[in-house]
């Protein structure tokens, strides 16, 4: 009984560590998207294939997966160690480790001026830093899909429910 116990515990303490007070120290929880949430991101993008995208805080890389089944070469950022192993795991059960990379970094420190194509699922408080960032970095026509948070200053260019499509420039 004790080690059943010690072993919940164990559990319960890697699960607050890793997708609570670590996260929350880095920026934002793991609420992954579901699949229709997924699918429905992807289609507005309107992916091109062979197009470089970048999704910001990656986490289990279903997105990632998404845009490379759609013909992108798709790199995710993600803090979240646990996470980044579970992404490649998934990116290599989908055969797909040519096309998703997911790299255990935080996206602030990452240049993002090599992609036309830019998923995010943040929070409120970081969408006013994100938006002066993306508007800095991305190349005139680069996309960004933003599940759920809006941008301050910048009108989306279209809405579907509750995603956003910016375009730059």
């Amino acid at each position: 009984m004790a080690a059943i116990a010690w072993l919940l515990g164990g559990g319960v303490a890697f699960y607050l560590v890793f997708f609570v007070f670590f996260p929350l120290a880095r920026g934002a929880l793991y609420d992954p998207s579901s699949p229709v949430q997924t699918s429905l991101m992807v289609a507005l993008a309107d992916v091109r294939p062979g197009e470089k995208a970048a999704d910001l805080g990656s986490g289990d890389g279903r997105v990632l997966i998404a845009l490379a089944g759609r013909g992108a070469e798709a790199h995710g950022y993600e803090v979240n160690p646990v996470l980044v192993l579970l992404s490649r795991r998934n990116i290599r059960r989908a055969d797909l480790e040519r096309k998703a990379f997911v790299h255990w970094r935080s996206f602030w420190r990452a240049d993002l001026s090599r992609f036309t194509l830019v998923t995010v699922f943040q929070v409120d408080f970081v969408m006013g830093r994100l938006e002066t960032k993306l508007k800095r970095e991305l190349a005139d026509g680069a996309r960004i899909v933003s599940h759920h948070w809006r941008f301050l200053d910048w009108p989306p260019e279209k809405v579907r429910g509750d995603m956003y499509l910016y375009r730059v420039g």
